[in-house]
């Protein structure tokens, strides 16, 4: 036997609770007589067949054949085959106005930015809302979409959000580097954008406000180089500045515990100067004057050299330094695989 549930209420329904379904589960058995108990901050809506029958606001309602017109009509053909229960869900929306509701990106977003040329994106931020048209939310959250979890219209409501906000920030055209000053007017162009579908679900959508957009590593390394060589400006001695910093970077690794490694590394210094030079020479010649350095001191020569070291002493190849050798034309001594010459017999050879 079916069991008949007299009284319709939500007594417990917490005030981040959008909606409380009676029963919990399946669908309840009404009769006429059953009383419906509706808070302050509630309004009731009766659901059946994907349809919303009637809507109670705040008060206590007897289910009658005069006070509720759409259940009448359902009551009428219950009574015409016998029967004096019938059976629906209740929805209890809260109509209290939630705030402070989060939204943010689950995944980083990818722009197109005039600046950087290609952004990835993280954005963090909040609202407010209230349900507006209570059977039109029931209608088409519950009805259409089948969710009645507040986590689950949340999260529904969050890709809506994400959807526009999307939209938004790759239409504007603004920099990355410039969004912080135009959060008012981001926020209000996505609360523009969302207001229609909102009110399409039965919800208000009251305030809508961008917290943070934050870049990615990649993108966040992306800047930091750029900035790095901004006293430069122009993407040919961006490419110049990257392959100095490379070349830098290699010297360092390759210089530590060998010889061989000066070797590399003094060469590598050379290059470093050449193409920070020929970099620094076109920003001069583009009107932009690069930062003074402070000068330093010229690293001191050796007394015993290698091949390379010897080679760049006098400004020759190294392949030069070792023919001079075999040919008897240059003293040095062979260690091994390798010469060592004294730069004293390099300073004769010069003086010849």
């Amino acid at each position: 036997m079916a069991r008949i549930i007299d009284v319709i209420e939500a007594p417990n329904q917490g005030p981040t609770e959008m909606v409380v379904r009676v029963p919990p589960s399946g669908s309840g058995d009404f009769q006429i007589g059953s009383q419906v108990i509706v808070r302050e901050s509630q309004t009731a809506v009766f659901f059946r067949d994907g349809k919303a029958l009637d809507t109670f606001g705040a008060g206590r309602h007897a289910i009658t054949t005069a006070n509720i017109p759409l259940i009448t009509n359902l009551l009428e053909r219950i009574f015409a085959s016998g029967k004096n229960v019938f059976t629906a869900e209740v929805f209890f929306v809260n109509m209290r106005e939630f705030l402070e509701q989060k939204w943010g990106t689950p995944e980083p977003i990818t722009l197109r930015d005039k600046d950087l040329g290609m952004v990835r994106l993280r954005a963090f931020g909040n609202y407010s809302m209230q349900i507006s048209d209570p059977q039109l939310f029931v209608t088409k959250i519950v009805g259409t979409q089948g969710l009645y979890q507040t986590a689950q219209i949340d999260a529904y409501l969050r890709g809506v959000i994400i959807s526009r906000m999307t939209d938004v920030l790759g239409s504007s055209g603004v920099s990355f580097l410039d969004l912080p000053a135009m959060f008012d007017e981001l926020s209000a162009g996505i609360k523009a954008k969302l207001a229609d579908d909102f009110a399409a679900v039965g919800i208000a959508l009251k305030q809508m406000f961008i917290q943070s957009v934050s870049p990615t590593e990649d993108t966040q390394k992306a800047i930091d180089e750029r900035a790095s060589m901004g006293a430069i400006g122009n993407m040919q001695a961006y490419m110049q500045f990257k392959a100095a910093r490379a070349l830098g970077d290699a010297a360092q690794a390759g210089g530590e515990g060998s010889l061989a490694g000066a070797g590399l590394g003094l060469g590598a210094g050379v290059g470093l100067g050449g193409v920070m030079a020929q970099a620094l020479t076109q920003a001069m010649a583009a009107g932009q004057q690069p930062a003074t350095a402070a000068p330093t001191a010229a690293p001191a020569t050796p007394d015993i050299m290698t091949t390379a070291e010897a080679a760049a002493y006098l400004k020759v190849s190294e392949a030069d330094v070792i023919a001079l050798i075999e040919a008897g034309d240059l003293k040095a001594r062979k260690i091994g695989s390798q010469y060592r010459i004294g730069k004293a017999v390099l300073d004769e050879f010069v003086k010849g």
